[in-house]
């Protein structure tokens, strides 16, 4: 018999089962966000209100304000451009109309 008296080693399962979902809630909160803020855009035909040294200011036809970047175009002329639609969702539901 030896003197030092041996216990087994407890495993720490608890402390593994936490750890992974903490880090599998992580995970899909991480995706959800990425899917949230991933552009979605089309084409649309909007009227240029401004161009500014950041780009030109657009309004849809449904009366939305975006920044679409450089442009070629002058103040009130019609063109094609790509719109978010999620910043126009956004836009809804943080301004709703009555």
């Amino acid at each position: 018999m030896s003197a030092v008296n041996r216990q087994p080693k407890k495993s720490n399962n608890f402390a593994m089962i936490l750890g992974g979902s903490i880090g599998a809630g992580a995970f899909l909160l991480f995706a959800y966000l990425m899917w949230y803020v991933a552009p979605e855009e089309s084409m649309e035909r909007v009227r240029v209100v401004a161009v500014t040294k950041d780009g030109c200011v657009v309004e849809t036809m449904d009366g939305f304000a975006m920044n679409i970047g450089e442009c070629n175009a002058e103040a009130d002329e019609y063109i094609i451009a790509p719109i978010d639609k999620k910043v126009r969702e956004r836009a809804m539901l943080m301004n709703p109309t009555q």
